[in-house]
């Protein structure tokens, strides 16, 4: 069986920088207590060999508010101005690990949202990187995800609009969603921010389906770009597969398969991505 491993599949470079953090500052301040705001990625695996080591995730607001002490790193998606305000007021240490490209949409909306425009985030409204952008752009934001959400999108004529995205949305929907609103006539200023590595590793995932009998999406089900890439994958190839780790996989599935195609989400760790891509040709 012929395996072809996407060269873009797993870790981004946000996503390393925040893993990384986490380990270094278990390193550094032994016996310390250490919390991240959220998993600090979408991936099970990594979230309890961290929690083995001590590390606590906080999933509420209420949950900052009783800490008296302690570190608490930001996740790579990054949160709300609401929750460095906490962290400041209580006096906890705050460890920022959210990636940067993350970081510069937060600086974007609240900048366009003091100049008094309204913020249109295109993305997914129950995602914790969609969530943090809309708590640094005032009260006047929407997130819209869905071509029925442009379409029925309004705004007092004269309202200024900028039109940002979640780093990891899908770029070609992206543009449709913005083609809609872009016909409204408003002053509309449109800034892409989907990451560029997502944009890479759509492209690529999409032109390996195309060209494969099989084709393996390996992420964490809670994971919005690996959901991502799995839609990509499945339009372009009928035998897609979506796993975790390879106890998911149903090699029976492959069996008559020559080629097969392997890519992973921005939160897979690179063990579990080599014992896919390991065992997927064995014979079994």
């Amino acid at each position: 069986m012929d395996v072809r491993l996407a060269k873009t599949a797993g870790f981004c470079f946000g996503v390393k920088r925040a893993v990384d953090t986490v380990y270094e500052q278990i390193a550094q301040h032994e016996g310390k207590s250490i919390y991240t705001y959220g998993p600090i990625i979408h991936n099970e695996e990594v979230v309890k060999d961290l929690q083995k080591k001590g590390v606590r995730v906080l999933n509420t607001i209420e949950e900052l508010k009783a800490l008296s002490g302690g570190i608490v790193i930001i996740r790579s998606h990054g949160v709300s101005k609401e929750v460095y305000d906490i962290l400041k007021e209580r006096g906890v240490t705050c460890v920022d690990a959210t990636c940067p490209f993350v970081k510069k949409i937060h600086k974007i909306v609240a900048n366009e949202s003091a100049k008094g425009a309204h913020i249109v985030i295109i993305g997914d409204a129950a995602h914790p990187e969609v969530q943090g952008i809309r708590g640094w752009a005032g009260n006047d934001a929407t997130v819209i995800r869905t071509k029925e959400e442009a379409e029925s999108f309004t705004v007092p004529e004269n309202q200024k609009l900028c039109v940002v995205s979640q780093t990891t949305f899908n770029y070609n929907k992206f543009k449709y969603l913005v083609e809609i609103l872009s016909k409204k006539s408003y002053d509309i200023s449109v800034l892409n921010t989907i990451c560029s590595a997502t944009k890479e590793r759509q492209t690529e995932a999409e032109s390996i389906a195309k060209e494969v009998d099989a084709m393996i999406v390996i992420g964490d089900k809670h994971s919005s770009n690996t959901q991502k890439l799995f839609e990509i994958c499945r339009n372009a190839c009928n035998n897609t597969y979506y796993i975790q780790t390879l106890e998911d996989l149903n090699r029976n599935q492959l069996k008559s398969v020559k080629t097969v195609g392997i890519t992973a989400g921005a939160s897979t760790p690179k063990n579990i991505i080599e014992e896919v891509q390991s065992n997927v040709g064995i014979n079994f």
